[in-house]
């Protein structure tokens, strides 16, 4: 196409224009008739050069979507992430199984006053809405790594047997694995505070308990405390090799009190995988990785710990694995359908009634709202005690 030709075609549009915007519906189409023969352009590229065509269709129709009307509005998608942040963010397919739970205690204690259409909506919500609605709120959390502080106790390793699948029956609660979290910081010098973490293999429950140090008598005293916390009998326990579980305190209790000790192999940290992933998702994601040390921050730490055993155990959904099968290069897991510790515990046939009952008045006692608060703000004091690099 040549210059001329474009300047041809630019007049004849031109001189168009007035004749067009005058024109009434018929006389329209015989202009652009004329054009586009006159030109050689196609009928649609001539309504966009002629201004008259601006005036039917104007811009200002993009700004409303057509279509049916979006079924979350705006109250709706606000309500949805006060109770995702109440939550500590969980992912779409969990915090639908928690949305009944959580709405009923929060309408209970009046902390939310929502209208029945939105928390119909809300108890409707798939897992894909709810993190297609959450896409752009959600944040994603790093942290840096810790660093490793347990020494292998060799003295009674050939007593204490290394655990295999077959040895317990994970049907029932009270088998739990053990393991510690130190909060050196940087460096492993000194004392420090450490976390027992406890996790049942069938329900997930958990319980944390902070320590002065991890001496056997501070260690052994912590899982003492958090075992008389359980909703269900101590039946065995599995620890990693580490001496502040291998020693004879602890076996001899073990022993006295008909509780299976058992212990993972040397270097493979995947024999405990069930308290290690409990290790990052309630101990470092809450209490960090920063250095602690003293009585009074091993109080405030035992005090969060109360309340988030609590918020973790009867308000977090927790999904649990179920069989892996191999296809070629490919493995495919299955899961349950994911549930509150809390609700794998009253359907255990592993508890009495009386436990039963015990947990279930607890359970109406308890406003998720209000734990969250109280942590926030024991979150912010025990800031206040860690240990900054250099001191």
């Amino acid at each position: 196409m040549t210059k001329a030709t474009m300047a041809t075609r630019k007049e004849i549009i031109t001189r168009s224009r007035i004749k067009y915007k005058r024109a009434k519906k018929k006389g329209k189409g015989l202009i652009l008739d004329g054009v586009c023969l006159a030109t050689g352009l196609s009928r649609s590229r001539i309504k966009h050069l002629l201004p008259g065509n601006i005036e039917v269709r104007p811009k200002t129709v993009k700004h409303g979507k057509r279509g049916r009307k979006p079924k979350y509005d705006a109250p709706t998608i606000t309500v949805l992430k006060y109770i995702w942040a109440l939550m500590d963010f969980p992912c779409g397919q969990r915090l639908t199984i928690a949305m009944p739970d959580t709405i009923t205690a929060l309408i209970r204690f009046k902390e939310i006053d929502i209208d029945p259409d939105i928390q119909y909506k809300l108890q409707d919500m798939s897992s894909s809405t709810v993190d297609r609605l959450l896409k752009q709120a959600k944040e994603q959390m790093r942290f840096k790594r810790g660093i490793s502080t347990t020494k292998p106790g060799t003295l009674l390793k050939r007593n204490i047997p290394i655990r295999l699948e077959t040895e317990w029956d994970d049907a029932i609660p009270g088998y739990v694995e053990i393991d510690l979290v130190a909060h050196c910081g940087d460096t492993a010098a000194g004392d420090y505070l450490n976390t027992l973490d406890i996790t049942d293999i069938c329900t997930g429950w958990t319980e944390t308990q902070a320590a002065f140090n991890k001496a056997q008598k501070h260690i052994f005293g912590a899982l003492l405390y958090a075992k008389e916390r359980l909703p269900f009998p101590l039946r065995g326990i599995d620890s990693d090799n580490g001496s502040e579980f291998i020693n004879d305190h602890l076996y001899r209790y073990c022993r006295e009190q008909g509780i299976c000790f058992t212990r993972s192999r040397p270097y493979r940290k995947n024999d405990n995988c069930h308290v290690e992933q409990k290790n990052w998702h309630i101990v470092r994601r809450n209490i960090g990785y920063d250095r602690y040390e003293g009585n009074t921050a091993l109080t405030v730490m035992n005090e969060y710990y109360a309340l988030l055993r609590l918020y973790t155990n009867f308000f977090q959904p927790q999904t649990k694995l179920i069989s892996k099968q191999r296809e070629g290069a490919h493995i495919h897991k299955y899961y349950e359908v994911p549930e509150t510790p809390y609700r794998r515990v009253l359907r255990s046939e592993g508890i009495t009634d009386e436990e039963r009952e015990k947990l279930q008045e607890l359970y109406v006692t308890l406003n998720p709202a209000e734990l969250k608060r109280n942590m926030m703000r024991l979150s912010e004091r025990l800031k206040q005690l860690r240990m900054l690099p250099g001191i």
